[in-house]
């Protein structure tokens, strides 16, 4: 969580930021920590903010296209996605984050209208029945699925397209070599976390996610923010498409459910 936070906030600071978020910048700023230990630099920004970026215009889309909607934004951390995209007096927005997480993202953002903050493991069946139900909703999942094990992640899926009208699932994943090889992750071996979930492909969702459509899926390289960085990552794109299992490490995938 942290991580991700102090790598948008470099990039705040950059020359061309990818993502431009101010927000995480003054969090930032309000947070006792030694930075360090997180193993981010400015130059190596670009992995989460990218990836960020991504699911910002997805999101945008979407809500564009349902000004009155609901977002669960799925294990958020201290991501400032609402205040970036500001959406419309329509949309009730949910953060869903583990109690402690929870808590400090009220204490370091401003409450907002139409904007809530819940408490509680986003596998946790319970806090589902306090959304409500009548509406398009958007189930947002950045960095997320890789930290799930596949049992609790599918049941997470089939739960939201079961309770709720229509919407979309948004969200990326690693394939099964990125977790065998979670080891080389800086950022995961400093947090002490570990990555159990891997998804090579739309097909293990389609499979295990009844009524689900497939609308997009894409390569992290071969996204239009990834085709933003500077050339020495664009060579890495290059390499990482010679071997479809190394292609496929970073995936972002975008599922449709409801009435077409």
């Amino acid at each position: 969580m942290l991580a991700t936070l102090y790598a948008k906030a470099l990039d705040a600071d950059l020359p061309r930021p990818i993502l431009g978020d101010r927000y995480a910048k003054k969090v930032v700023e309000r947070i006792d920590y030694d930075w360090t230990k997180t193993s981010i630099t400015a130059r190596r920004s670009a992995s989460v903010t990218t990836r960020t970026a991504h699911f910002d215009a997805w999101a945008r889309q979407f809500l564009g296209a349902h000004p009155e909607a609901v977002v669960l934004h799925l294990g958020c951390g201290l991501d400032s996605r609402f205040f970036r995209l500001q959406p419309g007096p329509g949309v009730e927005w949910y953060e869903v984050d583990y109690p402690d997480v929870a808590r400090l993202w009220a204490q370091l953002y401003p409450a907002g209208d139409h904007h809530h903050v819940v408490a509680a493991a986003v596998t946790d069946p319970a806090w589902l029945s306090r959304i409500p139900d009548d509406r398009p909703t958007l189930i947002l999942g950045e960095g997320l699925t890789m930290y799930l094990t596949e049992e609790d992640g599918i049941a997470l899926l089939r739960r939201v397209v079961d309770r709720f009208p229509s919407g979309e699932l948004q969200f990326d994943a690693f394939n099964r070599l990125g977790i065998k090889s979670q080891w080389s992750n800086a950022v995961v071996r400093r947090s002490g976390s570990t990555l159990h979930w891997g998804i090579d492909g739309p097909d293990d969702i389609l499979e295990a996610v009844p009524g689900v459509r497939l609308l997009a899926w894409e390569r992290w390289f071969e996204s239009d923010t990834f085709n933003q960085l500077p050339g020495a990552y664009r060579a890495l794109g290059k390499f990482m498409s010679l071997v479809p299992a190394v292609a496929n490490m970073a995936q972002y995938h975008r599922y449709a459910f409801g009435p077409v």
